[in-house]
């Protein structure tokens, strides 16, 4: 296979830290292109990461030929505008979570994509392609667990920075867009389901025009989940699942360092056995499998159906917390 030649919209710090790197030292991908609204911004980046190509707006970068795909880690309400322009320009599209600010902002997209069967689009949930999910995955579909009844998660940080852009609802930012959106994918991928109503509740914060403190019930056909994230308070994150034949904990669910040991721990008749799986880099592993899905003309690990499914969740989260009651999931 050769390599997939990305390129990167944006200096966001998610790529520059993260994405690039891990897709520099990926199997089937190269970095060669970075681009900004400030010429000098993209060459510092190019430089320091070792990228050949810096662009001083986004169109030049969609322009060039010699990219095959483009990592989108724009501000939330800039990822269906350029994924669409990178579409349209005949380039693959790894976006960043989440697809956009609703279910109806994303529908274009959905559109254009299923217009363009050779072009891949995929959400880039990263944490599901970490060996702790792919085993976690593997015992749920054994059975191992039996039925789940119950899933709680809890995902915080905090940030009080005034120009970032977590803090700025226009750019879709707050805590159910920013962070809330993995409690709801993880929800999901457990129970292998769609839930049928939310309750949500959303804390106001003094002084911030986002939502900073959510919580919120998930009602499934097979049992509950229930979670609580935060953009204003100590930074934590766990998620922990009961079913009728094991339970299960994970500590670090989201962003387990590339260079640690992950735990997996089970419990079962009262007793607990903790799997220890080797490091990893979740966000190569994630850009391996998006370019093997290119090469061989399969389809994404994650298809947009999904990303759609948890919008449509997002949505019905705010609307209940705006009601203050029960609302169903849009289907």
């Amino acid at each position: 296979m050769s390599k997939l030649r990305w390129g990167v919209l944006s200096t966001a710090k998610i790529g520059l830290n993260k994405v690039i790197p891990a897709i520099q030292t990926s199997r089937l991908g190269e970095a060669v292109a970075i681009c900004s609204r400030d010429l000098a911004s993209a060459q510092t980046a190019a430089d320091e990461l070792g990228i050949a190509k810096a662009y001083g707006s986004y169109e030049a970068l969609l322009a060039d030929p010699d990219i095959d795909a483009i990592y989108n880690p724009l501000p939330n309400h800039l990822h269906v505008p350029w994924s669409l322009k990178a579409l349209e320009a005949g380039k693959h599209v790894l976006c960043e979570k989440p697809l956009g600010m609703n279910a109806a902002d994303i529908q274009p997209l959905l559109e254009a994509a299923a217009a363009r069967p050779g072009l891949k689009v995929m959400e880039a949930f990263m944490y599901r392609f970490h060996p702790q999910w792919r085993k976690t995955m593997e015992l749920v579909k054994q059975g191992d667990f039996g039925q789940f009844r119950h899933v709680h998660s809890h995902f915080s940080y905090n940030n009080r920075e005034p120009d970032n852009i977590r803090n700025h609802r226009a750019m879709g930012g707050g805590a159910l867009l920013d962070i809330g959106c993995y409690s709801i994918s993880l929800s999901r991928l457990l129970y292998q389901s769609e839930p049928l109503r939310v309750l949500g509740k959303i804390t106001p914060y003094a002084g911030y025009e986002v939502d900073c403190f959510v919580s919120a019930i998930l009602e499934f056909a097979e049992g509950t989940a229930s979670f609580t994230v935060s953009t204003k308070v100590e930074g934590n994150q766990f998620v922990e699942a009961s079913g009728e034949a094991g339970g299960l904990r994970l500590s670090i669910p989201f962003s387990p360092q590339n260079d640690a040991v992950t735990r997996l721990e089970l419990k079962k008749s009262g007793e607990t056995e903790i799997i220890e799986l080797a490091p990893s880099d979740q966000y190569r592993d994630m850009t391996d499998a998006f370019a093997q899905s290119v090469f061989e003309q399969t389809p994404v690990p994650t298809p947009l159906s999904d990303a759609l499914a948890n919008m449509r969740v997002i949505d019905a989260v705010f609307t209940s917390a705006a009601k203050n009651e029960w609302v169903e999931v849009t289907r």
